[in-house]
């Protein structure tokens, strides 16, 4: 083989070998497992959350309200308010002459039991086995003025049988219920007057006063 051929080959051959190293490689035009990886992203930087984004507020739980405690019904200003009109059942009943010529007594009730009783108005009075009853005399306070009887305690009225005009009967006995404003039943309490003249026009008595004198007087 001539020099000139031998040099031929020699440069063809260097040359396939230089290809070969420069040429790229599976790894290269598949990018392979054992490749290089590209390179990463830069991650964007988070916006600011929109309004419509913003985490709600956790409303606070309500307060326990406390419970209403139920008041008291009002009373009256009236301190009297609670106390009930006094009945037979609640007092003891005497009639004292107090004036022959008039046939006048005095007329007493005493409070004989534990709680205050109101005396209202006038006694009912009947005089023994007469029709009819006395002639209330005179005003009787209203029932905010009516007198206030504690235990123990005693109120007057003056019964007045009138003078002898002939046209009366004489009794023995009276009879006496009080006034209470209602339809409560009561027990008449009965008191001795003997000789007691009873006119049908002049006989009368007053409402319940708080004092012998006033009670006499009218």
């Amino acid at each position: 083989m001539s020099t000139v051929r031998r040099a031929a080959v020699v440069l063809a051959a260097v040359s396939a070998l230089a290809l070969t190293a420069c040429g790229p490689t599976d790894d290269d035009a598949g990018g392979g497992a054992g490749g290089p990886s590209a390179s990463p992203t830069k991650s964007a930087t988070p916006s600011a959350p929109s309004a419509s984004s913003k985490p709600s507020t956790t409303p606070e739980p309500a307060k326990p309200t406390k419970p209403t405690t139920p008041k008291p019904p009002k009373s009256s200003t009236d301190p009297d308010f609670d106390v009930f009109p006094c009945s037979t059942f609640d007092v003891k009943f005497t009639a004292a002459l107090a004036e022959p010529t008039t046939s006048s007594y005095l007329l007493k009730i005493t409070n004989k039991g534990t709680k205050a009783c109101r005396v209202l108005g006038h006694p009912v009075v009947t005089f023994g086995s007469l029709d009819g009853q006395a002639t209330e005399r005179g005003t009787a306070p209203g029932i905010e003025d009516a007198i206030r009887l504690d235990p123990g305690e005693s109120a007057y009225a003056g019964l007045m049988g009138g003078a002898n005009d002939g046209k009366g009967k004489t009794v023995d006995s009276i009879e006496m219920t009080m006034n209470t404003e209602s339809d409560l039943a009561q027990t008449p309490l009965k008191a001795s007057t003997p000789g007691l003249y009873v006119s049908p026009d002049k006989n009368s008595v007053t409402a319940w006063m708080d004092n012998a004198e006033d009670a006499l007087s009218l």
